[in-house]
């Protein structure tokens, strides 16, 4: 996708026209055209050339963005604010010159002295008022040559509108004032001073004021709704300390290479993404994730450019410079959604491609009808251009792309990215919520969770003897032992005959002495266990855990059971998910009594276990049926899942932020952000329909009173300086309520709403059977009844579970116990019963 800057764009008009004249070009997939940062995207086979060609055809400048380059940290001047101090300067000069002109023009009405040469002299004082006006209008040249550029391509905007209305009081009070001349040179004074009356160069100048601070707060707002991504980009350093033939060098952050070796002291930045080579540090890594505990570093661990070394003394190899670091790529992902379109925005894009038409076929039929009903030229002429300057089409255009932009930043700001304007809007609307267990509702790493020593043998004992068997293993399980007694400081026998039994477990001799360690079939072969012993080991079993039983000598010393631990966090974010009406499914490969053990745990309405990893995008594709679905995985092994589900949310990215198979990344490994996204999301939502809603009653009230439609019932009269203060605080109303998000707490639940859907009733209407199996072996077996039972069109899903020899069957429609029966039983596999 290739990103242009837009210059010459004032209003959703403008945004509307660019993106429907490029989007017409052959070879165009899709065209976004974002009013807020002034950028277009075009995803498609075209050229610059064309592209660029095209925009300019349409009264518009377009050049590729940042001159070809992406955003990245350290360009803060990219995304500085030009247009306040410019706007700022204009509005200075026209207030200078808008001021004598209400002197000259209203001065007698505040009881303030003229002098006596103009006080007496109409046509004087109606040149004075011309030559400000002028000058007001001069200074403000913009607003003319945009709106009347945009008027001769046939594309009006904004500008067209206070263009037409300024220039219409102009012509109207400088035809005004050559009559009153006319009836000077008559010697008709008394109608000439009654002409006086006739002259709006006063309105003109305000009009054009007026817009003007409405422009500047708006500009003002605007560069506000980028703070995030501007504090983001401050964050690197511009230099790193860099070993050049052994010495320390500071250099500039642009010439650090892939592979270069450069140094972090204690309170310094990390300048790029790196290795630890050398070192130990306690690393504050909250400027990219948003947690404040400082995270410890060591030689092997990974670290990254903006965040701060706090203690410690770190040598690094720089992996990934430049663009390509981490803090860029999130910089640019935040930068390149905001360029896109929420699907939202198309309600306000229909309206504005018309919108400034409309109004000014409004405009021209009220000077009409007044006309016609006997009214004078300049009070039509008022009330034409009221409904001008009153109308506006930039409230509309703002509505979306600012609480995108605002909602994105502040997202960012705590290690949540939604790559697109739609992932931001379609989050909050998520009915179901799959996860993954391994890695997600768990940590991912096995450890041990309990030690049981057998009667006369003490726990260190107990440990010592597992050490010394596990210490040559590979095995993940042995791992989790080895962890559990280097922590607690044991030192590791040497052992000999050391032999792997597939599928039972380890045997090795220490002192000469024989050593045994597996499974409870396995060791209960080889040695007695009591009953208690078998009991407790399979009650661990019972609740997703994995006795390891040991043996020494013939006889028991104990049991060690090590499982995946949930996250400590995760019952708590489930809970918060359900608290809003989302359903929360734990998808895992585990056979059914592990999975049912940590979802238990966890606390999810639904565990579906036994599926493997191919069979994760089917299952997403069956929960579709009940509504909308977020898959939360590793971003890796989970990839087809996150791809097909409505939203994908990869879980733990860390430094690996550019997850091409998810919607959202969480660069944290909390579970607790998933809520926070939705919350997120919901609040950006509810801004976005208050924007719109303001836009359309703004300009539905608004554009009647100006017209004058309620100065018969009500005698409501509208002057149109008072209209055009109205559009300038329209613009900056809906900006300034979209950055009401910078201050929403993401992790707070107490406005939280269950929101109900209608994936529970079809839930109701979804029946489950159980089957009893005989002749399962393995989950080899389980997979093969499984593929077959949910190849039957009426099945939903099946959980099949070798260990229990049972199938439960979710049907989404009646189907005959003997169907079912019959399609198990083709495959070599004899059905009991059917409950």
């Amino acid at each position: 996708m290739k990103q242009y800057d837009i210059t010459g764009m004032s209003c959703a008009a403008c945004s509307a026209r660019v993106e429907k004249t490029v989007s017409a070009l052959p070879g165009v997939k899709t065209c976004s055209v974002n009013l807020l940062t002034n950028s277009m995207s075009v995803d498609g086979s075209i050229s610059d050339d064309e592209v660029i060609a095209a925009v300019e055809r349409a009264g518009y400048g377009a050049c590729p963005k940042g001159g070809g380059k992406n955003l990245a940290a350290g360009d803060d001047d990219a995304l500085k604010d030009r247009q306040t101090p410019a706007l700022k300067r204009r509005l200075v000069s026209s207030l200078g010159f808008l001021i004598v002109l209400m002197y000259f023009s209203m001065g007698h009405m505040w009881g303030l002295p003229l002098p006596k040469s103009v006080e007496h002299n109409p046509v004087v004082l109606g040149l004075i008022q011309l030559l400000l006006t002028g000058m007001v209008m001069v200074i403000n040249q913009n607003f003319f040559v945009s709106g009347f550029k945009g008027l001769i391509h046939r594309a009006p905007n904004m500008d067209t509108l206070v263009a037409l209305g300024a220039a219409a009081a102009f012509i109207y009070s400088t035809a005004a004032l050559f009559y009153m001349s006319h009836l000077q040179s008559l010697g008709q004074m008394e109608a000439a001073h009654a002409l006086v009356h006739e002259f709006y160069f006063e309105s003109a100048a305000m009009i054009l004021a007026l817009i003007t601070v409405g422009k500047m707060l708006e500009a003002h707002s605007k560069g506000k709704t980028t703070d995030a991504l501007k504090s983001l980009m401050k964050l690197a350093p511009k230099t790193a300390t860099v070993l050049r033939n052994g010495q320390e060098v500071d250099v500039p952050i642009e010439q650090v290479r892939k592979g270069d070796l450069f140094v972090v002291r204690p309170g310094e930045h990390i300048p790029v993404d790196g290795i630890v080579t050398e070192g130990e540090a306690a690393v504050d890594e909250s400027a990219l994730t948003g947690e404040s505990i400082p995270v410890d570093k060591a030689p092997g661990d990974q670290v990254s450019a903006a965040t701060v070394n706090q203690s410690g003394f770190l040598r690094c190899e720089a992996t990934r410079v430049g663009q390509d670091t981490t803090l860029s790529q999130i910089i640019q992902m935040v930068s390149d959604a905001a360029a896109t379109k929420a699907p939202i925005a198309k309600i306000a894009d229909k309206v504005s491609g018309v919108f400034v038409p409309a109004v000014i076929a409004i405009a021209v039929v009220t000077i009409a009808v007044w006309l016609l009903l006997g009214q004078t030229i300049g009070f039509a002429l008022a009330r034409g251009i009221s409904v001008l300057v009153i109308s506006c089409p930039c409230a509309l255009g703002l509505a979306t792309p600012v609480s995108i932009m605002v909602g994105n930043g502040k997202a960012a700001k705590n290690g949540i990215l939604f790559k697109t304007a739609a992932s931001l809007e379609e989050t909050g609307k998520i009915e179901t919520v799959v996860l993954d267990k391994t890695g997600t509702i768990t940590k991912g790493e096995p450890a041990v969770t309990d030690t049981i020593p057998a009667a006369g043998i003490q726990e260190e004992d107990l440990l010592s003897i597992a050490y010394a068997l596990e210490q040559n293993s590979e095995h993940p399980l042995a791992k989790a032992v080895l962890s559990k007694a280097q922590a607690q400081g044991l030192r590791a026998h040497a052992v000999e005959q050391f032999r792997i039994l597939p599928g039972n477990g380890l045997t090795a001799k220490l002192d000469g002495k024989p050593l045994l360690g597996g499974s409870l079939n396995y060791i209960a072969s080889q040695v007695s266990v009591s009953e208690e012993m078998e009991r407790k080991a399979i009650s661990l079993a019972e609740h997703g855990k994995t006795p390891l039983l040991f043996a020494c000598d013939g006889q028991l010393c104990g049991i060690i059971a090590v499982a995946d631990v949930i996250r400590q966090d995760s019952p708590e974010a489930i809970r918060r998910l359900q608290d809003m009406g989302i359903r929360v499914v734990m998808l895992t490969g585990d056979n059914p009594r592990t999975a049912n053990a940590i979802g238990k745990q966890a606390g999810v309405d639904e565990v579906i276990a036994g599926v493997l990893p191919d069979g994760k995008e089917s299952t997403i594709r069956k929960l579709q049926s009940q509504g909308r679905v977020a898959m939360v995985g590793d971003g890796i092994n989970d990839a087809p899942a996150l791809t097909r589900a409505d939203i994908g949310i990869a879980i733990g990215a860390g430094a690996d932020v550019a997850v091409d198979a998810a919607d959202i990344v969480l660069m944290k490994s909390q579970l607790r952000d998933v809520p926070a996204a939705i919350r997120l999301s919901r609040a950006a939502l509810r801004t976005i329909h208050q924007n719109l809603f303001w836009a359309f009653f703004y300009n539905t009230i608004g554009i009647p009173l100006a017209a004058g439609v309620f100065i018969p019932i009500f005698d409501w009269q509208l002057n149109p300086m008072f209209g055009a203060a109205a559009m300038s605080l329209s613009s900056f109303c809906v900006v300034s309520n979209a950055l009401r998000l910078n201050l929403f707490d993401l992790y707070d639940p107490k406005r939280d709403r269950k929101i109900h859907h209608q994936t529970h009733k079809q839930e109701e209407k979804l029946m489950k059977k159980t089957m009893h199996i005989q002749g399962m072996m393995c989950p080899h077996c389980e997979g093969r009844v499984k593929s077959t039972l949910e190849a039957v069109e009426q099945v939903e899903s099946a959980v099949v579970s070798h260990e229990n020899g049972t199938a439960v069957v979710t049907l989404k429609a009646d189907i005959s116990n003997d169907v079912l029966k019959e399609v198990v039983e083709k495959q070599g596999y004899p059905v009991t019963s059917i409950d």
